[in-house]
């Protein structure tokens, strides 16, 4: 008898641990509902989209957005600052869930991850100092260009003609330091989405220009690892909510002073 209460004992003992770490699977997994989180990968120096402020916190436009989507979804969100270049490997590897900082949809992007529809519009733009003899695309002949590594700025110079014309091109991990060799000299020009340079030359009236003439029109969605279709519902339907209470509004206001969330 004592053989066979120990038998039982270890029986139950066995099929306890089995369920501990069955349920343990099934609760980290990234994006699933049963983690009632998500981990959002961002460009933390991509304002006003995402990025720090001077106390060092995350901020911006898909920042507020994101946020006002998980409560719709009743879940967590966090963000993880990654290498820009590295998006779609960071998002394709688990390591984070989706990708949601001014992550504009191009046909390449969509063999790689799925979208959202498109919630906000943008422009590939040239950014000068406000000096510069620079009015039109093909006044980069002969010019040095700066832009993002990996970004729909390149592929909005790489699409035009006048590439094969510049002197050179220099790629930087971010905006804000081809911004910043643009402020010095160092760059004649710089390729960068229209609602970044919008914001950076409200904080520095009188240093820079847009050129009228833009390289591309685009739109921002959020990228979700393909297969998981799920989560890109749930997160669609979320969104429209937000179309549809005001709450998305409210937000391009805060930040933009306008609506300008697509419908």
């Amino acid at each position: 008898m004592k053989k066979l209460a120990s038998l039982f004992l270890s029986l139950g003992m066995i099929l306890s641990v089995a369920a501990g770490c069955s349920n343990s699977d099934s609760s980290t997994q990234a994006g699933s509902s049963e983690s009632k989180a998500l981990v959002i990968g961002i460009d933390d120096k991509f304002a006003p989209m995402g990025f720090r402020d001077e106390k060092n916190e995350i901020v911006g436009f898909d920042i507020d957005y994101a946020r006002a989507a998980g409560e719709k979804m009743g879940v967590e969100v966090t963000f993880q600052p990654i290498d820009w270049k590295a998006k779609e490997s960071e998002l394709n590897s688990g390591r984070i869930d989706l990708i949601w900082n001014g992550y504009t949809i191009t046909d390449e992007r969509k063999e790689k991850v799925l979208f959202t529809k498109p919630y906000l519009a943008n422009a590939q733009v040239i950014v000068t100092k406000a000096d510069s003899d620079i009015a039109k695309i093909s006044d980069l002949a002969g010019k040095v260009v700066g832009l993002q590594a990996l970004s729909s700025a390149a592929d909005a110079l790489n699409a035009n003609e006048v590439k094969s014309q510049v002197k050179s091109i220099t790629e930087f991990p971010d905006n804000v330091l081809a911004l910043s060799d643009l402020k010095i000299g160092r760059l004649d020009a710089v390729i960068i989405d229209e609602i970044v340079a919008r914001y950076y030359m409200t904080k520095e009236e009188g240093t820079f220009k847009i050129v009228e003439e833009s390289l591309a029109p685009e739109e921002y969605g959020v990228g979700v690892k393909k297969g998981n279709e799920a989560l890109l519902a749930e997160l669609q339907a979320a969104l429209d909510q937000l179309n549809q209470d005001g709450t998305a509004a409210t937000i391009s206001e805060k930040w933009f002073g306008e609506d300008k969330v697509l419908k």
